[in-house]
């Protein structure tokens, strides 16, 4: 089952938070930062993720072009999972920024300690 973006919205960062809403599409994304990553790379990478979640989050992420995948022939069969040039590569200079902002939170609340 695939997420229906709405059709009344009235700011576009409403359209930004639906596409990326949820624990798991900015660590997803922020994960294929460094290339293209198997299902099972993704898997491991990302601690706490059950690969149904993953592979829902997955297709979440291609039904808004912000990831594809690319398939290879041959047995066993292989995908890769990468960020798209025209929305994924952008978005990760979001997520880079809010990652700063949210190590510098980190950071502050130690100090605090």
């Amino acid at each position: 089952m695939y997420m229906k973006i709405r059709e009344d919205y009235t700011c576009p960062l409403e359209i930004v938070h639906d596409l990326i809403k949820g624990k798991w599409k900015t660590i997803i994304m922020f994960g294929l930062k460094d290339g293209p990553k198997s299902l099972s790379e993704l898997e491991h990478a990302i601690h706490g993720i059950s690969q149904k979640m993953l592979l829902e989050q997955l297709k979440e992420l291609r039904q808004f072009k912000l990831i594809d995948k690319k398939t290879f022939e041959g047995y066993p069969l292989h995908v890769e999972y990468f960020l798209t040039e025209n929305f994924g590569k952008r978005m990760l200079s979001a997520l880079r920024i809010m990652q700063e902002i949210g190590s510098e939170i980190i950071l502050s609340k130690a100090k605090n300690c």
